[in-house]
C-alpha cells in the first residue's frame, strides 16, 4: 500500500502546530497503525529528519497509551484502540489525517502526544477503597450479587485512553470519571467512599477544565471499551444522592 500522511507536527506546547504531509510506501495491509508510523519514523531518521512523536506502550490494547485522532476519529474507523487498528482498515492511494486529542484539558506536549495527567488528578481525588492492609481476603469474603459484580467490571474496563474526551463536541470527561466513579460505588468495598468520591471526583473533573456534558453520546460510540452512556447517568444519580446527604448534615 502507498499512502499519503498528514500529520500534526507541533515542537512544544508552546510553539505553533500545523499538518506535515508525508508519503509511505510498501504498507501491509496486516501492520497495525502504530506500525505504520514506525515505518514512517524510520524513514524521517534516514533523512536526517526530527521523527514524529506519538504515544504508545503495551500495544495490546491494554494501557490506554496509543491517543491518535485519524481521519477524525478518536483511534480511527473501526472500535478498537489506535494499537489495535490495522492498516487493512484503509485503501491503498488514501490520505490519511493524524492529529492529537483536541482538549483544553489535554495539552500537546510535542507533536501527536498530550498530557493527559488530568486523569491522573480526577483518580487521585477520590479512585481509591478505605482497607485494611495484611494478607488477601478469601475471594467469597464479601459476597457481591453478580448484576452488581458485572456492572463492576463492566466500568472497571475504561482505560483512560482518553477517546471520550476527543470525541465529544465539548470536551467533556464525564464518561471517564462516571466509569471511575461507578466500578468502586457498586461495591461493597467501596461503600465508605461512596458520597466523597463522587463529590470529591466530579470537582476535580471540573477544576481541570474539561467541558460540560450535554449527553451527545459521542463519547460512548467513540469508546474502544464500549462503556456504556447510561454509566453517566448512574454517576449523576450518586452526585444528587451525595449532594442531598451532605447537605442535611
Amino acid at each position: 500500500m502507498k499512502l499519503t500522511l498528514r500529520v500534526w507536527r507541533q515542537k512544544n506546547a508552546d510553539a505553533d502546530g500545523a499538518m506535515s504531509t508525508y508519503e509511505v510506501d510498501g504498507i501491509s495491509p496486516d501492520m497495525s497503525f502504530l506500525e505504520m508510523l514506525d515505518t514512517l519514523n524510520e524513514e524521517l531518521i534516514l533523512k536526517g529528519e526530527d521523527p514524529v512523536a506519538f504515544d504508545h506502550d503495551c500495544r495490546e490494547g491494554i494501557c490506554g497509551a496509543c491517543s491518535l485522532v485519524i481521519n477524525g476519529d478518536a483511534h480511527g474507523p473501526e472500535r478498537t484502540t489506535t494499537c489495535q487498528l490495522h492498516m487493512r482498515s484503509f485503501k491503498d492511494g488514501d490520505t490519511i489525517d493524524v492529529e492529537p486529542w483536541r482538549a483544553a484539558a489535554f495539552p500537546v506536549v510535542k507533536d501527536l502526544v498530550v498530557d493527559r495527567s488530568a486523569f491522573d488528578r480526577i483518580i487521585q481525588a477520590g479512585g481509591y477503597i478505605t482497607a485494611p492492609t495484611g494478607s488477601a481476603p478469601e475471594a467469597h469474603a464479601t459476597p457481591v450479587p453478580k448484576p452488581d459484580a458485572d456492572l463492576a467490571f463492566e466500568h472497571a474496563e475504561c482505560i483512560g485512553c482518553g477517546a471520550c474526551v476527543a470525541a465529544c463536541p465539548n470536551g467533556a470527561a464525564m464518561l471517564f470519571t462516571s466509569a471511575k466513579i461507578n466500578h468502586l460505588n457498586v461495591l461493597p468495598q467501596g461503600a465508605p467512599e461512596r458520597e466523597t468520591r463522587v463529590l470529591d471526583m466530579v470537582a476535580q473533573m471540573d477544576e481541570e477544565g474539561f467541558g460540560g456534558c450535554t449527553l451527545a453520546g459521542e463519547c460512548a460510540t467513540a469508546c474502544p471499551k464500549g462503556i456504556p452512556l447510561t454509566s453517566i447517568t448512574g454517576m449523576n444519580k450518586e452526585w444528587l444522592r451525595a449532594t442531598r446527604k451532605a447537605g442535611k448534615r
